[in-house]
């Protein structure tokens, strides 16, 4: 493959390989992309990195810091090939009821949910203008209705979705898909696995949604034709009370 036929990837919010960031980044580059891989912490970027081998680059970002964001699309953008596809895949459950809520929890859900989504679809857009390419997001039930204590991550996820389906209306004519990814229940990856063990044995697997179908639903998005695009999809298990 020359340098002008190098496909380009960004994920950020990469955390562990058996995760869903992780797990992108591994599908992308298997199909030939070249990915750069973002996450706030370098030890996880830089071994998943590792793991993929020649096909990846550690980039050390944390989606909420403009010149971090930034700085992660320059460094994509001076490698040999064309930046095909971006995800935006930040974000944290942030759960808790209004009355009790700090300013500054709120805040920092917001931040994270959907200023951090405009910083990325921002720079993606930018940089993708002119030659088209794909630009995801990982959103949650959260972003289609709001439930009792999740009232910042509702807020966050909710705004997130608009503002995806803004750009999306804004850039396809450009050539531009955006897309939004609905991931309906508990992800049966290392978080939950190691992070909460025992909730992760009550569910059981069966209650927890697969990570490679979740993957599955990036990959046909951003496989789809110019005349065939679809903004949403969504995925839950079998199980899920929606």
């Amino acid at each position: 493959m020359s340098n002008d036929a190098v496909r380009k990837a960004i994920v950020i919010g990469v955390g562990p390989e058996d995760g869903l960031g992780g797990q992108l980044c591994t599908r992308f580059a298997e199909r030939g992309h070249h990915v750069f891989i973002g996450g706030r912490t370098a030890a996880k970027v830089e071994a998943l990195a590792s793991s993929i081998g020649d096909n990846a680059t550690a980039v050390v970002a944390d989606a909420t810091d403009e010149a971090q964001v930034i700085a992660l699309f320059d460094a994509a953008e001076a490698a040999p090939g064309e930046l095909t596809l971006a995800i935006y895949n930040a974000g944290n459950n942030t759960p808790g009821r209004i009355a009790e809520m700090e300013a500054s929890y709120f805040e920092s859900s917001w931040r994270v949910g959907a200023f951090g989504g405009f910083l990325f679809g921002r720079e993606a857009v930018r940089r993708m203008r002119g030659r088209g390419g794909t630009l995801l997001f990982t959103g949650a039930s959260a972003s289609l209705r709001g439930r009792p204590n999740f009232g910042a991550f509702n807020a966050s996820k909710g705004a997130l979705r608009n503002l995806a389906q803004a750009m999306a209306k804004e850039y396809g004519e450009e050539g531009i898909h955006v897309g939004h990814v609905v991931v309906d229940g508990p992800i049966g990856g290392e978080k939950i696995k190691k992070g909460f063990p025992e909730f992760a044995e009550r569910l059981g697997e069966d209650r927890m949604i697969d990570i490679g179908g979740i993957v599955d639903c990036y990959e046909f998005l951003y496989n789809q034709p110019r005349r065939a695009w679809s903004f949403e999809v969504d995925v839950r298990t079998s199980l899920e009370n929606w």
